[in-house]
Parts: structure tokens; sequence; C-alpha cells
């Protein structure tokens, strides 16, 4: 039974993501549950290893392996039930370690942000008390390596999604516009007359890759980019962030 789990949110790729309160808690927790993603995307586990390795964290580390989504299922259904196998390995894995204290889970990003680690956690039975700590997200480290604001002067900014992106098109009203979880390099859809895109890719990372500019001239660069980036590595993690061109700096 977990009494206790902490989701610590690591950031991008970089271990100097990691805020002290972060590697504090990765020092105290008892166990640490590290996910395993497949085939090719071994360097984020051993990213995950490595962030514990620098806390100096004597805790048990536990592997598990990761479900993965049923694609015939539609899109909500499939993701319920990913969640809840998620859950029920979470629950395997540490009824096999017999945590004895808090259960760590280093979280990519920052929980809170388009990751469902928090609403996982509450499927697992009996309920866990839940500590959360926040880290670095994708938005911050994007707009950080290009060195820009995030919003234009008391301008508004959408955060959505690649799906959403491809279903509606441009939110109406939207000045800027941060997509996440696109695996279909979706802007390309768009009317891109008018758009700025600033676009990177293994953010924090030593294999971080960034390019802006207006998206007519930039959209097939990055297409080429990030499948040959894909192909290299077995995976690819993504953010861009859109603008209109009046408002690039």
């Amino acid at each position: 039974m977990i009494d206790t789990l902490w989701l610590i949110g690591i950031g991008t790729g970089s271990p100097a993501h990691v805020t002290m309160e972060g590697m504090q808690a990765i020092r105290d927790a008892s166990v640490i549950l590290v996910p395993h993603k497949g085939a090719g995307k071994d360097d984020l586990a051993s990213l995950r290893h490595g962030i514990i390795a620098a806390a100096g964290s004597t805790a048990r580390v536990v592997s598990f392996d990761y479900p993965v989504r049923d694609p015939a299922l539609p899109y909500l259904e499939r993701v319920e039930r990913w969640h809840d196998e998620i859950a029920a390995r979470w629950q395997v894995a540490l009824a096999d370690a017999g945590a004895s204290g808090p259960v760590a889970l280093l979280v990519w990003g920052d929980p809170s942000l388009y990751d469902s680690t928090i609403r996982i956690a509450r499927r697992i039975t009996p309920r866990p008390a839940l500590r959360v700590v926040p880290g670095i997200t994708a938005i911050q480290a994007l707009t950080a390596a290009h060195g820009i604001p995030l919003n234009e002067v008391n301008g508004p900014v959408q955060i959505t999604t690649g799906r959403r992106l491809r279903d509606h098109g441009w939110p109406g009203g939207a000045e800027r516009l941060v997509v996440m979880l696109d695996g279909e390099a979706s802007f390309q859809h768009l009317d891109q007359s008018d758009l700025m895109i600033w676009w990177g890719a293994y953010l924090g990372m030593t294999e971080q890759i960034l390019d802006h500019g207006p998206l007519p001239d930039a959209s097939a660069r990055i297409i080429e980019t990030r499948e040959t980036a894909r192909a290299r590595h077995g995976w690819i993690m993504d953010t861009y962030l859109l603008g209109r061109s009046q408002g690039a700096h």
C-alpha cells in the first residue's frame, strides 16, 4: 500500500532544471519509480537515473514498463484505459518493492501542465497522500532558449495541443499560441501567411534543436529537421510558440 506519493517535476532534460525542493524530495524518498517507455527511449530513463544520482539519493529505484495505448479505441476511451493500466502497474511495482516511506515519481516538465500523472495517481486505491513538487515547463525552456518573452505587452497567451489545432484551427481571439503534444507538425495546416514560429525539440538536453522565423519559410525546414531527429533518436519531444508577424521581435 502506498501511503505517500510525491510527484517531482524534473524539467525538460537538464539536471539543472530540478529545483532545490525537488532535489531534497528525491533524497528524502524511500522508493523512486522509473518508467521504461519502450525501445529507442532508454535515454529518458537514463536521464532520470542521472538526476537521482546527482541528488545523492539512497532510495530504492524500481523500474516498470509503460503500457501501450490501443489505437483501435476512440481517443478518450483509449486514454482512460491507458491511465488505468499505468496506475495498476504502479501498484504492482510498489507491492514488489515493499515501500516503507514516501514514494516518488520523476515527472518530465511540470506535473500540472499537459501531464496526466496527477490524474493517474488518483486512480490508486486506497488513494495515497499526494505531494506535487513543481518543475520547469517546456514552455519556460522554449522561451528561455529563444531569449523571448512568452506574451506581448499586456497580451494573452493560449496553450493547446496539436490535436486541437488540427481539429479546430487557430483559436479565435488568440494573439500567441503555445502548442504541445504535437506529433504531426499541425502548424502546416494553418493559414501561415502572417504567423511567426519559435520551435524547439529536446529542450534542455545536449541534443536541443531550435528554429524560428516566419512560418511560411520555417515550416518545411522544421518538418524535415524533426523527422531527421526522430529517426536518429527513436523519439522526439518538441514544443512551439506561434504569434502574429507584427508581434515579432
